[in-house]
């Protein structure tokens, strides 16, 4: 089973060590606590949205590329444990320009 959170917080750890910071220097940059940032990237602990993007700020990395680099690890993981997607979610989606609706 692939456990996002596990890999979460190892593209998180890899971008920490990749910048040069401890996690001293991300807690007191993110002001998150040392011990939360440790659980999240040991993937004890699921980071929400919020402290993710506060992470992320701190350490001046765009939330999109996080997100991009765990989606590649989980597929990753997937090829590994023999789950293949037949269908893209992407197939479904209408080509063209996006409208957005406040209805």
């Amino acid at each position: 089973m692939v456990i996002f959170r596990r890999l979460l917080g190892d593209v998180l750890r890899s971008a920490r060590m990749q910048r040069g910071m401890t996690l001293r220097e991300l807690s007191a940059e993110a002001r998150v606590s040392l011990g939360y940032i440790s659980e999240i990237e040991r993937g004890q602990k699921e980071a929400s949205s919020e402290l993710l993007a506060s992470l992320c700020e701190a350490m001046d990395l765009p939330l999109s590329d996080v997100l991009r680099d765990v989606a590649d690890a989980v597929a990753i993981e997937e090829l590994a444990i023999g789950i293949v997607a037949t269908t893209p979610i992407s197939a479904g989606r209408p080509s063209g320009d996006v409208v957005a609706s406040a209805a």
